[in-house]
């Protein structure tokens, strides 16, 4: 018994030498408290943010523009993407629409090309715009290629250049818009439409009832008078031969005499769509009351003394009662469908029905006119208009 105590013991030693220590055992570490504050705990290093890269800005995109639709003189219906900042005018008779754009304000700059806006020696657009030396002025039948240079995104012309010359630039993309501005009520649409072109349909609004205040103005004042017989002759001398030509019943010069209390005494004549020649056989055979001449490259003081000093002419009774007139104009003639066609229309109502119009004051008719569509004071009329003045202005 005794043996197996001291073998006992001995087992027991055994395992104690061969367990771990007490100070190995995190229990212990735990439970001993020391008195030597322990130590602070090493901070373990914040990271630093790199630097976020700086971003490239993103690019902003130019807001798109509003469409605009435009339904021009052909009834076509013209959408562009936005308003049209560069605009082109060509193609014949393209005076009298380019007159007619710069009544809104923005015309001269947003017209980058322009073409020849003479007739004869006279260049109103020249006159108003400070800008025109530095337009594009085109051929009268400038091509596409030509046009598309000037980067357009707008090009209006005469409604009869669509097939001849519209055709061509609208095929490679570019817009066209057609106008007419031949007849009184043609003339109140087609600002409509440049209304629309130029962004400002208040400014057509505001033309257009200047314009019908006018017509309005006459036509009450000849509504119930006799209407004498009118003439109105275009006077040509085209490679040295005289010939008197009559226009067509659709055109502003029949709605002109009409609207003027007169008969037109040609409408038999020319039913077309152009000016007509008629012999002096047929001139004197209408027996008129009053004959307009109209002479476009000629001054019209001039042709009017060869017609009085003419046997053929002396015969007619318009010319023995004095009722041969000189159709007059300043730059531009006031018979044709130029903005001025008003002021023409203004002159010979006065002539057809001088006892109705006594006291007609044509240069203040001009002044206000001027003054009215291109913002130009009387002091422009009498220097640059006045001096250019032609015809039997009184």
């Amino acid at each position: 018994m005794k043996r197996l105590t001291v073998i006992s013991l001995l087992a027991l030693l055994l395992l104690a030498a061969c367990s771990p220590q007490a100070a190995d055992s995190p229990t212990a570490t735990a439970s001993i408290p020391t008195d030597e504050p322990e130590p602070a705990p090493t901070s373990e290093p914040v990271p630093t943010e790199e630097p976020t890269p700086t971003e490239e800005p993103a690019e902003v995109e130019e807001p798109a523009g509003i469409p605009v639709t435009i339904v021009d003189a052909l009834g076509r219906e013209v959408v562009l993407l936005a308003a049209p900042e560069r605009i082109v005018f060509t193609g014949r008779a393209l005076f009298m629409i380019a007159d007619a754009a710069y009544i809104f304000p923005d015309a001269a700059q947003k017209i980058v090309g322009i073409g020849n806006t003479g007739q004869g020696s006279g260049n109103f657009i020249q006159l108003i715009d400070p800008a025109y030396d530095a337009k594009a002025v085109l051929d009268r039948d400038a091509g596409a290629e030509q046009i598309a240079a000037l980067n357009p995104d707008l090009v209006i012309m005469k409604s009869f250049l669509a097939e001849s010359m519209g055709a061509p630039i609208e095929a490679i993309g570019i817009p066209v818009v057609y106008i007419d501005f031949e007849t009184p009520e043609q003339y109140l649409r087609d600002l409509a439409i440049l209304g629309k072109v130029f962004g400002d349909e208040a400014r057509a609004e505001e033309v257009a009832a200047f314009y019908q205040s006018k017509m309005d103005e006459v036509t009450a004042v000849v509504a119930e008078v006799p209407q004498p017989r009118v003439l109105m002759l275009n006077y040509n001398d085209n490679d040295g031969v005289v010939a008197f030509r009559v226009p067509p019943i659709a055109w502003l010069q029949t709605s002109m005499v009409q609207m003027a209390g007169g008969e037109p005494a040609w409408t038999d004549a020319n039913p077309g769509d152009g000016w007509t020649e008629v012999t002096l056989e047929q001139i004197a055979a209408w027996d008129a009351d009053q004959i307009f001449v109209v002479s476009y490259f000629v001054d019209p003081n001039e042709v009017l003394e060869s017609i009085k000093a003419d046997p053929n002419w002396q015969a007619m009774r318009a010319v023995q009662e004095g009722n041969l007139y000189a159709f007059p104009g300043d730059v531009y003639l006031w018979d044709q469908p130029d903005p001025r066609w008003i002021l023409g229309l203004t002159w010979l109502a006065g002539k057809v029905h001088p006892d109705l119009f006594p006291d007609l004051d044509i240069i203040a008719e001009m002044e206000i006119f001027y003054q009215t569509l291109y913002g130009l004071d009387a002091a422009f009329v009498e220097q640059n208009m006045v001096p250019a003045l032609q015809g039997d202005i009184q």
